[in-house]
């Protein structure tokens, strides 16, 4: 006989459509809710780890100077190159794969963990001796004659870093959010001000500095160890041996991740780096100080992104594009809100922001203008990369950073010679153009759903509209100086106050209350029970 294909018996066709419609609407509504829960943990963590990373930057800049801060800057560029290209994408790997597989002692998502984590480890401790042997001749290059011992440090540090990169992105996926926000932006951010603080009141030297900024990671990394063991279950049962096809599997992913991973992490710490070779440790310092306040102003792109990678990997794995795009086009929607004012108000008054490092870093007022801008595109497309990432389609994403890269390089080494610092922005900013916009053209090509909505556009409108207005002011009346900016966050504030008079704002306010509360804002399909 053929197999015939019929509704259930009594059942109504109609009826039976309606009740998937319903279906599909109410997991919608819950996984708007759940991105609405992990994306304000994610910003709170941002929004302190910013805080304390530019308290960082002030005690790198005002205790070394500029040219102090280069080489330190080019240290931290180091290490963070050098671990992410180490890591070999297993991080991403972990994120994408965790969500999809069973966790616990009867599961298999402890399996994971020697194949995502012996590889990268082997490759950090090779590259920490090979680092150590060449310190001398290369820290003349980049540091300076007397940078040899910072730098063996920060080779020394590499596979400690590795190690706590992939502890942290299997506590994203094990343990709810604010573990893995305790630790990435609470505990380091915190830590290393402290330390680095505390090493200047001391008379100490960079290397003392660096010893204070490196040593926070080894005790991320005995919190890490100790978050994922019990969710993992490892010691009660979990079976560690992976299959061999989990190698085959998690590598396919990881591999075409791990050379754009290394150019996100590098991203920044390239120009620092090209900027020290080409222009000198000052110019070098200027575009690290000036690099510090464009990440802080990604700061909430960033939490956001952490808070729901592993949800998306879940709802792509299903194949249930319309609800990763519509937790997209939220989340971006939220990034742009928050970080648009931070970007306008950086390329309008980045002569006041500047000052706070010292007079002589004031010079680098066109950079922060030019690379303002540029992040304007960044975090307005939103975070397109992960949609490729945690769709599996690394390869895209690689191209889209490579692209990038070619840009950022090609333009450094033509700009930095003769323009220091703002040839370094300029080739910088050309290059995050370049990769987001190719990045959100594969994403929609992928994941075949908007990812744009008229929602989005009208709240790119009034952001322009109200940061633009409290700017003007400031300018009109005190210029591009902390008296101007500080008279345009004052009018700022009193938008913001007046916009909590409309009701349509107070109404969107409710309804996200609610969805961080765990609750079904008003509208939302009925939860049914199942007899029905």
């Amino acid at each position: 006989m053929t197999a015939t294909t019929s509704p259930p018996t009594g059942g109504d066709p109609g009826r039976t459509a309606g009740a998937v419609a319903a279906t599909a609407a109410v997991d919608g509504a819950a996984e708007t809710r759940r991105s609405t829960r992990s994306g304000v943990a994610g910003l709170l963590g941002a929004a302190t780890s910013g805080v304390f990373g530019f308290v960082l930057a002030v005690v790198i800049t005002r205790g070394y100077g500029t040219t102090g801060a280069g080489a330190f800057f080019a240290a931290i560029g180091v290490v963070t190159v050098a671990a992410a290209i180490c890591t070999l994408g297993a991080e991403t790997g972990l994120i994408w794969a965790l969500p999809r597989r069973r966790a616990g002692a009867a599961g298999d998502g402890a399996r994971v963990l020697p194949v995502a984590m012996i590889p990268p480890l082997l490759v950090a401790v090779l590259v920490a001796v090979g680092g150590a042997w060449v310190a001398g001749p290369l820290a003349g290059r980049l540091l300076g004659p007397a940078g040899g011992p910072l730098l063996v440090v920060t080779f020394a540090a590499v596979p400690v870093v590795v190690a706590m990169n992939l502890l942290l992105a299997v506590v994203r996926c094990v343990r709810p959010m604010r573990s893995y926000v305790a630790v990435q932006f609470l505990l380091l951010p915190v830590a290393r001000p402290l330390l680095v603080g505390a090493a200047v009141l001391a008379g100490g030297g960079l290397l003392a500095g660096m010893t204070g900024w490196l040593v926070p990671a080894a005790g991320a990394l005995l919190v890490g160890l100790i978050l994922v063991a019990g969710p993992l279950g490892i010691g009660t049962g979990a079976r560690l041996r992976p299959q061999s096809g989990d190698w085959a599997t998690f590598w396919r992913f990881a591999l075409p991740r791990a050379a754009s991973a290394a150019i996100d992490a590098g991203s920044m710490w390239i120009g620092v780096l090209l900027t020290s070779a080409l222009a000198g440790p000052a110019d070098a310092g200027v575009f690290g100080a000036v690099g510090r306040y464009v990440l802080a102003g990604q700061l909430a792109m960033q939490g956001l992104r952490v808070a729901t990678a592993p949800q998306l990997s879940r709802l792509l794995g299903r194949g249930e594009r319309a609800a990763a795009a519509a937790v997209h086009r939220q989340l971006t929607g939220w990034g742009l809100v928050l970080s648009w004012p931070v970007y306008l108000l950086l390329a309008v008054f980045a002569p006041a922001f500047l000052a706070l490092f010292g007079p002589e870093f004031t010079t680098g007022a066109a950079a922060m203008t030019v690379l303002a801008v540029a992040m304007l595109v960044n975090t307005g497309v939103g975070n397109v990369q992960s949609l490729l990432l945690m769709g599996g389609r690394s390869g895209l994403h690689l191209a889209a950073a490579l692209a990038g890269l070619l840009v950022t390089v090609g333009g450094g080494v033509a700009l930095i010679p003769a323009h220091g610092a703002t040839g370094a922005a300029v080739a910088w900013a050309a290059g995050i153009v370049t990769e987001n916009l190719c990045a959100a053209t594969f994403a929609r090509l992928v994941v075949r759903q908007p990812l744009v909505d008229a929602r989005m556009l009208a709240a790119a409108a009034a952001t322009v509209a109200g940061v633009g207005l409290a700017a003007v002011a400031g300018l009109a009346v005190a210029g591009r100086g902390i008296a101007g900016l500080l008279l345009a966050v004052a009018t700022l504030a009193v938008v913001c106050v007046g916009l909590l008079t409309l009701s349509r704002v107070r109404r969107g306010i409710r309804v996200t209350m609610v969805q961080i509360r765990g609750g079904s804002p008003a509208g939302d399909p009925p939860r049914t029970s199942k007899g029905r």
